[in-house]
């Protein structure tokens, strides 16, 4: 059976994924390679982490934040323009996550901006979180949210797409299950500062369905 995430992402984009194939531990499999099992709690919840990433950093914390939620049965990473509009029943909490562009999230001429100073495609060429939250469909299955977003670290610079998101996801009824996470990038194009993928993990390993902010 193809479910609703896989059926919106192409061959090429890479999609984490964790199930539980033998109660009570959880196994990841990251772009297609088993992960060695992680906690050994009852994990039957299924969660959805969506993100937008420019340059690959924001995709690294998503998949990060994949393997850290040890206590969901069934996670899966997918990039924004293959999010779905309208969340499954079964989907009990939602990770979104993208990088802070002009003090906030990304528009159209920010991701043009971004494009100009890479050779390499971007990972998110098309729309944005901020598009994708203008159409997800409002909650009425008591599913949870966090939100997480990559940021460069110079001085002190106002705004978070993180809690921007939080905000826009509180106005479509999802209740945040933690507060906003940011994870600090060396420079425009990265990579993720020294320690900024296990602090992803570790978060995520502190987050459960129950959870509230």
């Amino acid at each position: 059976m193809i479910d609703a995430f896989s059926a919106r992402a192409d061959a090429d984009e890479p999609v984490t994924r964790a199930t539980t194939s033998t109660p009570p531990a959880t196994t990841a499999v990251v772009h297609g390679e088993r992960v060695p099992a992680r906690g050994e709690e009852s994990a039957m919840a299924r969660a959805l982490v969506v993100y937008e990433s420019m340059f690959g950093n924001t995709r690294t914390v998503a998949e990060a934040v994949a393997e850290g939620l040890t206590g969901f049965g069934d996670v899966e990473v997918v990039e924004v323009s293959h999010a779905p509009d309208t969340l499954p029943d079964d989907v009990e909490l939602l990770v979104v996550g993208a990088p802070t562009h002009a003090f906030g999230l990304s528009r159209p001429s920010t991701r043009t901006s971004a494009a100009e100073q890479t050779a390499s495609p971007l990972v998110s060429p098309g729309r944005g979180v901020r598009e994708w939250l203008d159409v997800l469909a409002h909650n009425v299955n008591g599913t949870v949210a966090v939100a997480f977003d990559t940021r460069v670290k110079v001085g002190i610079l106002p705004g978070s797409a993180a809690k921007l998101i939080a905000k826009r996801l509180r106005k479509l009824g999802f209740p945040p299950a933690t507060p906003p996470k940011t994870f600090w990038v060396t420079g425009t194009t990265g990579p993720l500062r020294e320690r900024q993928r296990d602090e992803a993990v570790e978060w995520a390993r502190g987050i459960t369905v129950g959870s509230r902010w």
